[in-house]
């Protein structure tokens, strides 16, 4: 079956690119959204949040909303903001953040194989969540959020994508944030044959960060499907936006909580019920980062801690799936769970999740405020864990995984329509 293919981009002329591309829709809260669009136009926020431009006081998520997105697409294309290719190609998308680069190839992914879980995925999905992506790619006819996927590593495929860059970019911005963005059009009939090839010899895709959109799509063509019951041909709606990067580019960075009490424990009550199964130490606050898995660092009234499992702990772990052997889990088996009675992270409003891009200050700044009574902090999952339980069939704890730098939006879209 074949994973991946080349497509047909609406995407915007190089001298507009810049002023087009956008964060992903769910980084940004309706207000952040708005502000960031404010006095730019071009903006590709008008179309993958397009609440920016309705009445504050309507809902988000009604109707009028993803008919005002369809309208801004309109917009767009009418005034030659975006534009279709005029064949089907590849794009190689390179982000530089740092000392840290990703080069990736844009392509649509097949929901018949995302169905046969030959593009594997890691994580659960909320109804509500998948639903509105599905409206909004209904109302628009488009796809216009890419799913962030990975592929292992493989000496073919890395091999077109790194000799692709030896050209002049396309396009080729530096953001607001420091985020420069590259990407290098794939259109010759030969060299898109070479990139079917590369991309035919891989067993497997991977949904790193975009599980919502993946199912989403999946779920739109379901929908369409069952209104046109005599369309069963070959369609757009078959595949699905995504960018592919080879596994041993992508960088995941920790994913952290804070607890908003100790479940009726003291700080000293909290520290007693945790040495019985961790040692203890604490630690200045420059050295409070975890340097490894198995390690971990709590803030609790007003310092640091480090936190090792002891031997009966990681004996614990022998014969455990992919996704209980995972630190995160570890953590909820033997601190959240018995001790702290938080007994579902994804449910529990007494845990909050923060971003490892926002470092350990941000954990001290939630609890110092009073909000929150603990902080912990987590060694990154790997790439490696995360293929693991993919490939096992298994679902990874929530939150488990923050990636960076996370992909712009409106440098190419999908058409559905």
């Amino acid at each position: 079956m074949q994973l991946a293919r080349p497509f047909r981009a609406l995407r915007p002329a190089r001298e507009l690119a810049a002023r087009v591309a956008s964060p992903p829709y769910d980084v940004l809260s309706r207000s952040e959204a708005a502000a960031m669009a404010a006095g730019n136009p071009h903006s590709f926020l008008h179309i993958n949040k397009p609440e920016i431009d309705i009445d504050p006081a309507i809902d988000s998520h009604d109707p009028s909303v993803y008919a005002r997105g369809r309208k801004n697409l309109d917009r767009f294309i009418a005034d030659g903001i975006l534009a279709r290719d005029d064949s089907e190609s590849f794009y190689v998308y390179r982000q530089v953040m740092g000392g840290h680069v990703q080069t990736g190839l844009a392509a649509v992914a097949s929901v018949d194989a995302y169905e046969q879980r030959l593009v594997k995925k890691h994580e659960l999905t909320r109804p509500a969540k998948v639903q509105d992506r599905v409206s909004h790619m209904d109302a628009l006819g488009v796809q216009v959020g890419p799913v962030f996927a990975a592929y292992r590593a493989g000496v073919n495929l890395d091999e077109l994508i790194s000799r692709a860059t030896g050209a002049e970019p396309e396009v080729d911005f530096t953001a607001d944030d420091g985020i420069r963005h590259s990407l290098w059009v794939i259109a010759d009939a030969e060299r898109v044959r070479q990139f079917q090839r590369a991309l035919d010899e891989l067993p497997a895709l991977y949904v790193a960060d975009g599980h919502h959109r993946s199912e989403a799509a999946a779920k739109l063509r379901e929908n369409r499907r069952s209104r046109n019951p005599g369309d069963k041909g070959p369609n757009p709606r078959d595949w699905f936006l995504v960018v592919l990067f080879p596994h041993e580019q992508i960088r995941i960075l920790d994913y952290n909580r804070v607890v908003r009490d100790l479940n009726g424990h003291s700080p000293e009550q909290l520290l007693s019920g945790m040495e019985r199964d961790f040692e203890v130490a604490q630690v200045e606050a420059a050295a409070a980062k975890p340097a490894r898995e198995r390690e971990f660092a709590l803030y609790l009234d007003g310092r640091w801690l480090r936190l090792r499992p002891r031997e009966n702990v990681l004996a614990s772990l022998a014969g455990k799936t992919a996704s209980d052997r995972l630190d995160v889990a570890l953590l909820q088996d033997w601190v959240f769970g018995p001790i702290l009675g938080i007994m579902d992270q994804r449910t529990d409003e007494r845990v909050d999740f923060v971003g490892g891009i926002r470092g350990l200050e941000e954990l001290e700044r939630r609890v110092d405020g009073g909000g929150w009574s603990a902080a912990f902090a987590f060694y990154p999952t790997s790439m490696e864990a995360l293929l693991a339980v993919a490939d096992s069939g298994g679902v990874m704890p929530p939150k488990s995984t923050w990636f960076e730098p996370k992909l712009r939006s409106g440098l190419f879209c999908h058409v559905l329509d």
